[in-house]
């Protein structure tokens, strides 16, 4: 049988869908390949073009490290140049999140906080804080002992991406003196950081907590500076790609008299309490005392929790300058103002004095439980007869005290540069009485606040302003202690007060002092000063009490107000004493600027009460 031959046409046709399939698997193949290309290009693309900063910054992250170099922080200066706060050397530790190795992490915490003394959660939290991949060093302590430095470097090897930079803290040469005013910096905590960080603060960075130093800031900061270098696969350095140098902060010199803050520290002695000593012509603080005061090198590094809780248990932290207490019969000055000046008296008045006054049933005492007689406004000034005031509100009312209260600057901030001033202290009137105490206003409440008790309440540095109204003839000044040649007319303006006013004010302050009740202790100074007591009394806790003073009386340059809290006794034998020796003291150093009057000022001695010098 003849096997059949497969025909010409069969065998191209059989050809043709061989060919057919290998050109189709051929551009299958080049489909595929374009497709993958394509993807891989667009992938290239996408990680070059669209991650490509990001990518690079990655990788510049883990080989570049950015050391910080803090600016040295301005100095601060009293007004004849002396520095108050400076500089030290210190160290500090820094932590580099990228060079620390994961698996070591837990062994660095724990090692470092062995060594600083720190708890490893408050670590953790402070390098969590850093930017992710940053290549900013961490810092998580500053003034470090040379015994800590010692041990870091022998436990090196231990310690991946941790270092040890030489920088610069702050120093407070006189520890706790003027520590309210001048104040203290220390590290950035997590609210002011969110507050900082855009103005260009860092994690680790020191700020003003209190006084100048928070006030004053900006000008004390500085700019912070640093080296930009390349480090290898171990965290060595291996050039300096970049170096840009910090910027000292601007020094300060404040109106301060270094020499008269150390004395009035040591006449204040022990007492809580504040001596402000002012220039009434002006408002420049020469001296400002709160106590019981701390030391602002404390700050300078991690506070114990066992420091922090004596600090808040003893109120160490607490400006008594700008706190508010009843300002008692120094607040005469405001009453005798508003009297005359609301066109109610003319100055020329005597009135009787009784052993009490009794007013809508209720019955108001005098201080001596007898009165002093008749009485003008100059004598009860000097005896600082209540009943004489209580007649005074009883006819004028409320009003006119309220008015001239808020005309001298109490119920208001005074304006110091001071963050820390945030009390206006209280003018109560009418519309607060009805909405803190739920009652009508009534004369009483006149009646308790013409001798300044009641609800009024002043700070000492607002008493000192007062004073200076009286002192300089009718113009209340701006208090401040940053020095600068500004006339005085700019730090003052005019209570447009009569002249007849002026003269009462001034000549019931001098017989104060002449024969009143700051006699015993001011009448024989050899500088005549002009001058109120006043005892603000709270039974349980003891009396409140006052002296405010200037000098000299027929030509003003210094206002003293010595203050103590809760001290008992009365306001003339026990503060008296120590404005006097204020006032003696920046005499002698006027007369002699290199008197050494800071080191030898004594605490003034206690006089025994008489009743004369209670008030």
């Amino acid at each position: 049988m003849a096997l059949l031959q497969p025909s010409r046409s069969n065998i191209r046709e059989s050809a043709a869908r061989q060919v057919g399939r290998r050109n189709q698997s051929l551009v299958l193949l080049l489909f595929v390949s374009l497709l993958l290309l394509g993807g891989l290009g667009s992938r290239l693309v996408y990680l070059q073009l669209m991650e490509g900063t990001r990518n690079r910054q990655l990788a510049d992250n883990n080989r570049i490290r950015l050391i910080p170099s803090p600016p040295e922080r301005g100095k601060i200066l009293d007004r004849k140049g002396k520095i108050i706060a400076g500089s030290r050397l210190s160290h500090s530790v820094y932590v580099w999140p990228l060079a620390t190795k994961e698996a070591k992490w837990n062994q660095t915490i724990t090692k470092l906080a062995s060594i600083l003394n720190i708890p490893e959660a408050e670590i953790r939290k402070r390098v969590d804080q850093a930017e992710q991949d940053s290549p900013f060093l961490v810092r998580i302590a500053r003034g470090i002992s040379p015994q800590q430095v010692t041990a870091l470097a022998e436990a090196k090897n231990e310690l991946d991406g941790v270092e040890v930079n030489g920088e610069t803290t702050r120093e407070y040469k006189y520890g706790d003196l003027a520590a309210h005013v001048i104040g203290y910096t220390g590290e950035l905590n997590d609210e002011e950081y969110e507050k900082l960080k855009k103005k260009g603060y860092r994690l680790g960075d020191v700020v003003g907590k209190m006084g100048i130093e928070a006030t004053y800031e900006e000008m004390l900061r500085g700019e912070g500076g640093g080296q930009q270098v390349e480090v290898d696969g171990a965290g060595n350095v291996v050039r300096i790609l970049h170096n840009k140098p910090s910027h000292a902060g601007k020094d300060l010199t404040l109106t301060l008299d270094w020499d008269l803050q150390q004395a009035a520290e040591k006449i204040l002695g022990n007492f809580t309490g504040s001596i402000v000593v002012m220039d009434p012509r002006n408002g420049a603080i020469l001296a400002m005392v709160s106590r019981p005061a701390f030391d602002p090198n404390i700050f300078s590094k991690r506070v114990s929790e066992a420091t922090w809780k004596q600090l808040q248990e003893g109120n160490a932290l607490l400006n008594r300058a700008l706190q508010q207490y009843p300002p008692a019969s120094t607040f005469k000055i405001v009453t005798t103002a508003a009297a005359i000046e609301s066109g109610n008296f003319t100055g020329d008045e005597v009135l009787p004095t009784f052993p009490s006054l009794t007013v809508g049933g209720v019955t108001f005492g005098e201080w001596n439980h007898a009165g002093f007689g008749p009485l003008g406004f100059t004598g009860a000034m000097a005896h600082s007869s209540d009943t004489f005031f209580y007649q005074v509100a009883r006819r004028m009312g409320g009003d006119p005290i309220i008015d001239w209260s808020r005309r001298f600057g109490l119920g208001s901030k005074t304006g110091v540069d001071l963050v820390d001033e945030v009390d206006p202290g209280l003018v109560p009137d009418p519309a607060w009485k009805l909405k803190y105490e739920k009652t009508e206003w009534t004369i009483g409440d006149a009646i308790n606040m013409s001798i300044g008790q009641g609800y009024l309440l002043s700070s000492p540095l607002q008493v000192a302003v007062m004073f200076a109204v009286a002192a300089n003839g009718g113009y209340k000044v701006k208090p401040h202690l940053l020095k600068d040649n500004e006339e005085a007319k700019n730090w003052r303006e005019s209570l447009n007060m009569r002249p007849k006013t002026i003269e009462i004010l001034q000549q019931g302050l001098r017989e104060v002092v002449t024969y009143g009740t700051g006699s015993d202790a001011l009448g024989s100074s050899e500088v005549a000063i002009a001058g109120k007591s006043g005892t603000a009394e709270d039974f349980g806790k003891g009396s409140h009490t006052w002296f405010g003073a200037y000098a000299p009386a027929d030509k003003p340059e210094i206002v003293v107000v010595a203050f103590g809290e809760y001290s008992g006794g009365g306001g003339g034998s026990l503060m008296g004493p120590k404005a006097r020796q204020v006032l003696e003291t920046y005499f002698t150093l006027k007369k002699n600027p290199n008197a050494k009057v800071g080191a030898n000022a004594q605490p003034s001695p206690t006089a025994e009460a008489t009743p004369e010098a209670t008030r």
